[in-house]
């Protein structure tokens, strides 16, 4: 039996709603899905746990005690559940079907450009799909916010795509981060942003383990330390972009008679997008449901936006950069596409609607005064 997706909220607990309630006009009624101690903050700092999925936290509440400890719940990802796309509907507030960043690869004009490095296979694509006119909303309501993030993302394509304009505040040390958070609170920023990325890369490479747990260790001590240093009336809100789930070397290939008529892939491993040949798009559906149906929910661009998945707009030029097909694994598999690899292999993978890559905390913790 088929499971059903776990489909994002977007008008209720959702990621994309963090940010305009928190800088929605002073007096305004947070949303009733935020912890309760948020409604009397002066100030916030949103840090965002790339890759701290709930199902992964809650089955470690041990080896993570402040978090666990943290007042809150789950919420919500975007469609599909990364991070490029996951990220944008943070700092912007819209939905992927109205940002346009739907993916970590994803098409443009023909090429297939890789979001987070900004390069397709002719190398770096910046000149020719400037960030700013591929996703062209602001981040942060328009408002002048300090991000604290690693010093090295900072000049990048995507970062220009999803946070431009924000006060960059770069650190080169994990254990710089609370220090940083302190300091712009101290000084009275109403909101700070800050993004941590070291429990996602370490997941892709050594999958759920002791280097998973002691890397969520290290997370939670940073995540302490941020609290300890709040000044009174502030409060800690921790969410992340999605979970995971451990596919190791469960990679399949899509099917011979699949890739006969596909023209070009997209996305990722957990939500691939198939291009059709000219006039195979229907053929394309139903070899990918008769091959791949088992293993995966498998739908027509067209089924998926009626469905919601990517929110109740999309706009026509963002329709064009999904493909005509996707294959999205609800088993703990990968689709293989020889033009997606890293540097090395990776274990745990995201991208799909399970729970465990769709649910994401989202915590607070404060101090009073």
């Amino acid at each position: 039996m088929t499971p059903t997706p776990t489909l994002p909220q977007y008008d209720g607990a959702n990621v994309r709603g963090i940010v305009p309630a928190l800088l929605a006009p002073k007096g305004a009624v947070l949303p009733s899905w935020f912890p309760e101690m948020v409604s009397s903050a002066r100030q916030v700092a949103l840090l965002v746990l790339d890759g701290l999925g709930w199902e992964q936290l809650k089955a470690r509440a041990a080896v993570a005690p402040t978090l666990a400890a943290m007042q809150g719940s789950a919420i919500t990802t975007v469609a599909p559940s990364t991070t490029a796309t996951a990220l944008t509907s943070i700092t912007t507030g819209l939905t992927p079907g109205e940002h346009g960043l739907v993916g970590y690869r994803m098409e443009l004009a023909g090429e297939v450009l890789n979001v987070l490095r900004w390069h397709g296979d002719r190398g770096d694509l910046r000149r020719k799909f400037a960030p700013t006119e591929t996703q062209p909303f602001d981040p942060f309501m328009g408002q002048r916010v300090a991000v604290v993030s690693k010093a090295e993302l900072e000049s990048t394509a995507f970062t220009e795509a999803h946070l431009r304009g924000s006060e960059q505040v770069g650190w080169r040390a994990a254990s710089s981060l609370p220090v940083i958070v302190s300091n712009h609170l101290r000084r009275g920023d109403r909101l700070v942003y800050a993004y941590y990325d070291g429990i996602d890369k370490v997941a892709h490479e050594r999958g759920f383990g002791e280097f998973y747990d002691a890397e969520l260790h290290a997370a939670d001590r940073m995540v302490s330390d941020t609290i300890s240093l709040l000044p009174p009336g502030a409060v800690l809100l921790v969410t992340a972009d999605h979970g995971q789930v451990d596919v190791g070397t469960r990679l399949v290939a899509p099917h011979a008679d699949v890739l006969h008529m596909t023209r070009d892939q997209s996305g990722e491993g957990r939500f691939r997008w198939l291009h059709a040949k000219p006039g195979a798009a229907d053929d394309l559906l139903a070899a990918a449901v008769a091959h791949h149906g088992d293993v995966a929910w498998v739908h027509s661009r067209a089924e998926l936006i009626d469905a919601g998945w990517f929110g109740r707009v999309v706009s026509q030029p963002v329709a064009a950069r999904f493909g005509d097909v996707a294959l999205v694994p609800h088993q703990p598999i990968s689709f293989h596409d020889p033009d997606d690899s890293g540097p090395y292999p990776l274990v745990c993978r995201h991208g799909s609607l399970t729970s465990a890559e769709m649910l994401v905390p989202l915590l607070a913790a404060g101090k009073d005064g």
